[in-house]
């Protein structure tokens, strides 16, 4: 009876969410200048708003004058200032949270969050549930066990700050409903070691009643590995009343067949764009590509054509500006202070009303050796056309030039770890070019004159990916492997994994 109450309950709610909902995704044009005034209105007598003469911003144009795009590294000496426990630098009040990320040139990074912000994280994350129920019209799911494939909850403080890594300050926010039903314990949430956590976890679900599963798709693939040598059985054969899926942090279609095998038959799935700096864009019909971009969610968004990022007086376009089909770097402004925030994402609008997003790529991650300027977003398509094509599995892949190979001309590799092997491994290889070519002008350009050969496939051995995080130390959490490199920093590690 409980549980009739709580899916009866879960059905209502969603609907009424859903309806109200619609109001937002209308007025998003307008809605995001107005959002932008208020944030510069909020934090007129911060430090950074004195200094960028918040008091002078009556609009857009005025605030892209006065506020320069940044970078963590431009950020970091207020950041340092809030981290002494310093008031009044980026936002009125030091931040709720600092969701601690892996850097590269900066160290780790602290980004904050407000007090304002947090909520918004959450409250994301549940209309992404809801507009789910409500479009299937089923809430199943809700009395059965619930599992999050995320970071030790443990927390540090930093001058009263709590710290740590998102998916970790998230679960300290699980709404109360909910927590009956969740996994891992603690204990074994708690556990630093992600391959010593994921046995635990699945010593501690193989018998449970799992409806929802939710984590990035690598780990979700390691977690399902587990479960199968350990039982012997397909995911949904273990858990026959898995309903839903939830995913973020990479694009989930380069794994979905893996997925698909390792979990028996499909099971639906709701990809998400969260991330320490917030929660941007779900997808809000689980049967249609694209994410909706969250745009009354205390964040005010800029896109600068790819082509133009980094340049000098490079365009900066808000909502009502942007064209389709077309990649942008994605500029932030937030509710916890960041203001005009490079966070270093490439999205695709392939929807105006609403606006529906695909990520694309990465600024830094991209192969240019030779002028192509290949994207993310390029060669996962190329590889998923490739893949339905051929009876083949890729359990991950790579892409790194090689300049100077001796007697030939240079070339793009591609490290590729197979679950299934094409019976044709030339013709794999040939399609996936032809495919390539179709999909960068500059690429197929540089075929065609004898600059380049074709790509060169190097076949990996099982867990080569896996070993490679490990290595780098970052395997599991929210860590992500990039798809392509401009050097071979990566793929000289894999090089030593070939079979």
């Amino acid at each position: 009876m409980l549980n009739f109450i709580k899916k009866k309950i879960a059905l209502i709610w969603a609907k009424k969410h859903v309806k109200e909902t619609e109001i937002y995704k209308q007025n998003a044009v307008e809605d995001q200048e107005k959002l932008l005034l208020s944030l510069v209105k909020t934090a007129e007598k911060t430090l950074f708003g004195r200094e960028h003469q918040f008091e002078n911003i009556q609009n857009v144009q005025d605030f892209q004058k006065l506020v320069n795009i940044s970078d963590y590294e431009e950020l970091k000496p207020y950041i340092e200032r809030v981290k002494k426990g310093q008031r009044n630098i980026l936002w009125t009040e030091t931040p709720e949270y600092f969701a601690k990320t892996s850097g590269t040139t900066s160290g780790a990074k602290y980004i904050p969050i407000s007090k304002e912000g947090m909520p918004y994280q959450i409250a994301a994350a549940q209309s992404a549930i809801f507009h789910y129920i409500n479009q299937k019209n089923n809430s199943d799911f809700v009395s059965g066990k619930m599992i999050f494939l995320q970071g030790s909850p443990e927390l540090d403080e930093i001058n009263g700050i709590k710290t740590g890594r998102l998916s970790g300050i998230v679960a300290h926010h699980i709404p109360n409903y909910l927590q009956k039903n969740r996994l891992p314990s603690l204990k074994t949430n708690l556990i630093e070691d992600w391959e010593t956590k994921v046995d635990e976890i699945v010593k501690e679900t193989e018998k449970e009643n799992m409806t929802l599963i939710s984590g990035i798709p690598p780990w979700l693939i390691m977690y399902f590995e587990k479960l199968i040598e350990r039982n012997g059985k397909k995911i949904t054969e273990l858990f026959p009343n898995l309903q839903l899926i939830i995913t973020g942090g990479v694009n989930f279609e380069p794994y979905r067949e893996k997925m698909n095998e390792l979990l028996g038959k499909p099971v639906d799935t709701i990809q998400t764009f969260p991330a320490s700096e917030g929660f941007f864009a779900f997808q809000d019909d689980y049967q249609k590509e694209g994410l909706q971009l969250l745009t009354n969610h205390g964040i005010f968004y800029e896109f600068v054509p790819l082509e133009e990022y980094g340049k000098p007086n490079a365009k900066r376009l808000t909502l009502k500006d942007i064209e389709l089909h077309k990649d942008y770097a994605l500029i932030l402004t937030t509710n916890s202070g960041l203001w005009a925030y490079s966070i270093g994402d490439v999205v695709r609008f392939i929807s105006k009303n609403p606006h529906r997003i695909l990520v694309s790529g990465r600024t830094k991650h991209f192969t240019s050796a030779f002028g192509e300027h290949v994207i993310a977003f390029e060669v996962e398509e190329a590889m998923k056309a490739t893949v339905e094509k051929f009876p083949a599995q890729i359990t991950e892949f790579h892409l790194a030039p090689q300049v100077n190979p001796k007697d030939r001309l240079p070339y793009h590799e591609w490290f590729i770890e197979f679950e299934k092997e094409p019976d044709n491994m030339e013709a794999f290889r040939k399609n996936l070019d032809d495919e390539m070519r179709k999909r960068n002008t500059y690429y197929d350009d540089l075929i065609s004159g004898n600059i380049l050969q074709p790509l060169i496939i190097t076949k990996l051995r099982k867990n080569a990916f896996q070993d490679y995080a490990r290595s780098e130390g970052k395997l599991g959490g929210q860590n992500k492997i990039p798809r392509l490199a401009n050097d071979r920093k990566i793929g000289d590690f894999l090089e030593d994994l070939k079979l």
